[in-house]
């Protein structure tokens, strides 16, 4: 069968490997539809896995399919259902596994398409307590993106943020896959949304899908527009991941006693802080990696509901270096998705 290879930094080779074994009990085999690109497949292509990786290694860190069969005492799941799948592999014994908090587990053995083994493949063989199914309506592109693209969201604004009806919430990257997600959950509960883009255009593709004010950070300093906007009291919430570009700025348009949850460092890793400006303000600073298994439902749940992920683009498997391409060159509007 196919399946997209990582070889070394930036080195991906499209190669015949084996077919996996029929699952095992408990397990369910997926034949992979579409994968959804992140900034993870992007780190990962670099070389910026952060741990020794065994090469090759398939790519692939967020994906949808179709279920193929069933291993022994699986329920829940029939040949054709339409899922997606857990990212990581967890053990599901340790007390955060056991209390649903999957991101969190003690024994993660890595992430897919990162660390080990990921989704870019055509068949594979996944533990079934890891794989979501996707309600009526939602497409194998919409249901690849609910593991990162909606799943991080989710997680970030609800779960981290606490993020309430009528708040105002900046969003950081408007026209990236999280950004425009992000936008879209946060006005289904009637927030005031603040966004930064890097262009007029998606600008205006940013107010289209229904942020109330944007900012060009190429030529305004959002701090500055933001404060302005809100009498210079801040908003509620700010959803950060670029990292040390923007992280002082938004520290500095949080409300007294406001909340910033981070969740990537796009440019860079390494920032500053004014520890007095910390406590005095009273912030509430919250770092998230990836979701719970339930934000993963809750994601499609939205998505059956209308709530439907922003598609950038679509590319075949053979040049999935090209949707990369559109990521690191921040090209992109929304997500972008590799089919198989």
């Amino acid at each position: 069968m196919l399946s997209l290879q990582t070889h070394g930094d930036r080195d991906l080779r499209l190669e015949e490997i084996e077919p996996p074994p029929p699952p095992a009990p408990g397990e369910v085999q997926i034949r992979i539809r579409t994968v959804g690109l992140n900034y993870l497949d992007l780190w990962g292509f670099r070389g910026m896995a952060f741990a020794k990786r065994k090469m090759p290694q398939a790519a692939g860190v967020e994906a949808a399919g179709e279920i193929v069969c069933v291993g022994e005492g699986v329920t829940g799941f029939a040949p054709g259902d339409v899922v997606t799948a857990y990212g990581a592999d967890t053990c599901g014994r340790c007390k955060a596994c056991r209390e649903g908090r999957d991101n969190l587990c003690e024994n993660v053995a890595g992430i897919m398409g990162f660390h080990i083994d990921g989704f870019a493949r055509e068949v594979i063989n996944r533990e079934a307590r890891l794989v979501v199914k996707a309600p009526p309506g939602v497409s194998f592109e919409e249901a690849a993106c609910a593991p990162i693209g909606f799943g991080t969201v989710q997680h970030m604004l609800f779960d981290n943020a606490k993020l309430e009806p009528g708040e105002s919430v900046l969003v950081h990257a408007g026209g990236s896959g999280i950004g425009t997600a992000a936008i879209l959950m946060a006005k289904a509960i009637g927030c005031t949304v603040f966004t930064t883009v890097g262009d007029d255009a998606k600008g205006a593709k940013a107010k289209a899908l229904g942020a109330d004010h944007v900012i060009n950070y190429r030529t305004d300093r959002f701090e500055g527009v933001v404060r302005k906007l809100t009498g210079r009291k801040g908003v509620d919430v700010v959803f950060e991941h670029v990292g040390a570009d923007t992280w002082n700025g938004s520290l500095l348009v949080l409300k007294r006693g406001g909340r910033l949850v981070t969740c990537g460092a796009t440019s860079g890793p390494s920032a500053t802080i004014n520890l007095m400006q910390l406590f005095q303000q009273q912030y509430r600073i919250t770092g998230s990696f990836g979701c719970r298994i339930e934000n993963i439902r809750q994601s499609l749940e939205k998505m059956a509901g209308g709530m439907k992920p922003v598609i950038d683009s679509v590319f075949p498997l053979a040049d999935f270096e090209k949707g990369l391409a559109r990521l690191e060159g921040r090209q992109v509007f929304g997500k972008v998705i590799v089919t198989l």
